[in-house]
């Protein structure tokens, strides 16, 4: 079981962007931190600014066998996970150098290719949800754990379908409905799990720049880290919450879903 002394997180796509800043205020605040990385050499180069309480770890979420060894190495290591941050996502499975704009108007739901619609969900929905399937019986072995979910205000349905919100045409069929999955998801998750020791969480971080908008985001990558972080730390929040920034959100936090 768990020593409440020795807390252990796993941060998929950690390498890099708001993963990255999780993970050192995780570091921080004296949790051991697996940092995966689909680019193991990556992973170590991150490792190498984080710290000795950091380890990098292969992770392709949408590689069952990737996520197997890397249950297998934590079980080892530690025999049980007190924090499952779900972060690894991609906007686009098209052609790189595009601006925002010109992949947000490939993916409409009119001319979206629906070979990169799976492409896309398969990492930011069935990725995610496998990875936090294999690592279930690590949660549960931990006193209280907490899965924290990357996702986005862009893929809120009561954001989307207010006529006053100017970026509503963002809402592509692409990367913004696989974060309305992604909310269903992982909502499901919460109720399923509401009377074990496992909370959920679902958090955006804003329109930050990074990778996923070919850096065209409005805010810096630690400002839009700031409330990614305050949820992964947090203890107490009320499970099945979906919170984003104070600029844009409700009371605590609040996000419509």
């Amino acid at each position: 079981m768990q020593n409440n002394e020795n807390k252990v997180a796993l941060v998929s796509g950690a390498n890099t962007g708001v993963g990255f800043q999780i993970a050192k205020a995780l570091v921080e605040n004296g949790y051991n931190v697996y940092i995966g990385s689909r680019d193991l050499a990556k992973g170590e180069a991150a490792v190498r600014e984080l710290g000795r309480s950091a380890k990098a770890i292969q992770l392709d979420i949408t590689d069952s066998d990737s996520i197997n060894a890397a249950v297998k190495i934590i079980e080892k290591e530690h025999g049980y996970l007190t924090l499952l941050v779900n972060n690894a996502a991609v906007s686009h499975a098209g052609l790189s150098g595009r601006t925002m704009e010109e992949i947000l108007g490939a993916q409409r739901a009119s001319i979206a290719p629906i070979s990169e619609l799976k492409t896309v969900w398969d990492t930011n929905v069935f990725g995610t949800l496998a990875l936090t399937q294999a690592f279930l019986l690590l949660l549960h072995q931990a006193d209280s754990a907490r899965i924290v979910t990357v996702s986005s205000a862009l893929g809120s349905l009561g954001i989307n379908s207010n006529p006053e919100n100017p970026y509503r045409s963002n809402f592509d069929a692409v990367y913004g409905a696989s974060k309305t999955a992604l909310n269903g998801i992982f909502l499901s998750l919460a109720i399923e799990l509401e009377d074990t020791n496992i909370k959920v969480h679902l958090v955006s971080p804003g329109f930050t720049a990074t990778a996923l908008n070919n850096f065209q985001g409005t805010d810096s990558v630690e400002e839009g880290s700031k409330e990614p972080i305050r949820v992964a730390l947090a203890e107490d929040l009320p499970t099945g919450s979906f919170t984003g920034p104070a600029a844009f959100s409700g009371e605590n936090n609040v996000l419509p879903w």
